[in-house]
């Protein structure tokens, strides 16, 4: 007969289906949807807590960071890629929520206008980097060039190629200008982006983000992926290299992002234990990652 319990997470009963329903799947389903800590909460209403705790723990600590970075005049550029879906817009909002208005300042442009399209290629990028005291936190970036642009044949194979080329260069200049560049990308599986992206399609707060484009981005996963490894073996460098986020689980991507963001700052009274990078979630390119499955395929 089957097995029916309540799950704290939906409210509902739920139905274990079969005659030889064990009590293992039994206590495995408990175990996800109904563990009690000793305080009388879910388990996950707990993990929730300890987020929220850590996270504003951490944007504390970049506001200490903001601080020290306007006193000395500093200019920040954080650049933020990955598939649709990313988690890409959850984790800028998540970083500048309480940091000064005024000297942050989020980018996501849209598509290029005709003007942009007969202009040098970085141009209309080049407008918004950051001045004195600022931090500028791009949502997608002129790497757009490399994904889908590549992808969906946006581009000539020279203006790829010259692209690929020129893109090492254009960020050496900034950074020799006293920019400090960090680009991260976010990698999430096939799975987990079918998922989203069915979310954004039935959310009506998540509509906005929904495109024709992200169809094609679970059609095009193969291609999507070649043109990511084709960018980190050869725009990953020593003054701005790739980081990889391992974004499955946006709350854990975020808290780890963060993490690295300020340990890679020296700023008065920090947290040095709070902001150590010691996780795997946030790793360096390496032409190893790719071989052994480490960036999804």
């Amino acid at each position: 007969m089957a097995k029916k319990i309540r799950s704290e997470d939906s409210n509902k009963i739920v139905q274990l289906e079969g005659n030889q329903t064990s009590d293992v799947q039994l206590e495995e389903h408990i175990k996800k949807n109904v563990i009690t800590t000793k305080k009388g909460q879910s388990l996950k209403e707990e993990m929730k807590r300890e987020y929220q705790e850590t996270l504003y723990r951490l944007q504390v600590e970049l506001v200490k960071f903001q601080r020290e970075m306007i006193e000395k005049q500093e200019r920040v550029l954080i650049i933020f890629e990955g598939r649709d879906a990313g988690g890409k817009d959850g984790t800028i909002k998540r970083i500048a929520e309480h940091l000064s208005p005024r000297e942050t300042r989020i980018v996501a442009l849209g598509k290029p206008s005709d003007r942009d399209i007969t202009s040098w290629y970085f141009q209309r990028y080049v407008a918004h980097l950051p001045a004195a005291s600022e931090l500028v936190l791009f949502n997608r970036s002129w790497y757009n060039r490399a994904g889908v642009e590549r992808v969906m044949d946006f581009c000539t194979d020279q203006e790829y190629e010259e692209f690929m080329n020129t893109v090492p260069l254009f960020e050496q200049m900034l950074v020799q200008s006293g920019i400090r560049v960090l680009k991260y990308y976010l990698d999430i599986s096939k799975k987990e982006q079918k998922k989203r992206l069915k979310e954004r399609r039935l959310d009506p707060l998540k509509q906005w983000k929904w495109s024709p484009i992200d169809e094609q981005s679970v059609k095009h996963w193969k291609d999507y992926s070649e043109a990511r490894n084709a960018m980190f073996a050869r725009t990953h460098h020593v003054l701005a290299p790739w980081y990889v986020v391992q974004a499955d689980d946006k709350r854990v991507a975020r808290i780890h992002i963060m993490k690295h963001i300020l340990s890679q700052f020296t700023y008065p009274d920090k947290d040095l234990e709070l902001t150590l990078n010691q996780s795997d979630i946030v790793f360096a390119y390496d032409e190893v990652h790719v071989q052994d499955g480490t960036i999804v395929r």
